[in-house]
């Protein structure tokens, strides 16, 4: 405790389990198998029946079998224990994956508009019944991984970034098996590349959603749940809580948000109910209203803050 001001810190650390993600570890490797065994179907199937959707959707399991391997390979590193230099460890390795998927998806989804429309210049003979089969193969794999997904989409941007992923690939083999229907009882080529150019717009939109998310986290916004001026209102609501100021808040990874703050306390108070209270009260108010995992606070008497200006200087 330094001379002429009084300083405290209150934590509430993560699950000693990891990272959101770690919990979903043996989900994304099932989902990792049957991604990789449906791309190279779709592949063949592609080549065979000569469908552009196919060989789309192959390009898109392709991104979402590194995706999903990326985000395997980013909970290994989240969860190695932290560092004298890295104190939090490599849990912001799962918000790089998350970063590298939507580059993937972008480039994906960019190259596969481009193939579509050029399928428009130069048609192709695509045959509908093989295209139906492999169509098919697929939607029932992505349905698959989509359930095994679901819960962990809500709780990290990494498996979101996969589970998205796969739903568009969901959307995607149905587009395409209903382009073979189309093919199959009316001969119309053109329905091909149209299912090719819906994958595409799919695949686009939800990527720029989930790398505004990434974003957020890489520049240490406030997580999106918690409102920065309701966190000042219940702490100035505490009895002998003049100020607050250096309030900030961010998220190191999915599920690890992060707050601190510089708490101005009347003398009097401080001296009547301890540092010790105080911080319990400080955890406990933000505690009821705020989902933060790591909350440190420094306690300092009135007038401090001006002290600190100075020092700066």
């Amino acid at each position: 405790m330094g001379a002429g001001h009084d300083h405290g810190h209150a934590h509430s650390h993560a699950p000693a389990g990891g990272t959101a993600t770690s919990a979903y570890v043996g989900r994304l490797r099932v989902a990792l198998s049957i991604t990789l065994t449906v791309m190279v179907v779709e592949i063949v199937g592609g080549v065979v029946a000569d469908s552009l959707a196919l060989v789309a959707d192959a390009a898109h399991m392709a991104t979402d079998g590194l995706g999903l391997g990326m985000a395997l390979l980013a909970i290994h590193f989240a969860n190695r224990p932290p560092t004298g230099n890295r104190t939090f460890g490599y849990a912001r390795a799962e918000i790089l994956a998350a970063l590298a998927n939507c580059l993937l998806l972008l480039v994906v989804g960019g190259y596969v508009l481009y193939e579509a429309i050029q399928r428009f210049v130069t048609p192709a003979d695509t045959e509908g019944g093989l295209t139906i089969v492999f169509g098919a193969i697929g939607l029932v794999a992505n349905m698959v991984s989509l359930t095994l997904l679901m819960r962990g989409q809500k709780e990290s941007l990494n498996v979101r970034g996969a589970f998205l992923e796969v739903a568009a690939d969901a959307l995607g083999s149905f587009a395409v098996i209903v382009s073979a229907v189309v093919i199959l009882t009316t001969g119309w080529q053109a329905a091909d590349p149209i299912a090719s150019l819906v994958i595409g717009l799919m695949i686009v939109p939800r990527t720029f959603k989930l790398l505004r998310e990434t974003l957020d986290v890489l520049l240490e916004s406030a997580p999106k749940d918690v409102d920065m001026t309701e966190v000042r209102t219940h702490i100035l609501a505490l009895d002998g809580v003049e100020d607050v100021h250096d309030l900030h808040a961010w998220t190191i990874t999915s599920g690890m948000p992060v707050l601190s703050a510089h708490v101005v306390v009347r003398s009097d108070v401080l001296s009547a109910i301890g540092h010790e209270k105080m911080l319990h009260e400080l955890q406990n108010c933000l505690g009821d209203h705020f989902d933060v995992e790591h909350c440190t606070f420094q306690l300092e008497p009135v007038g401090h803050a001006e002290h600190e200006a100075h020092l700066c200087h």
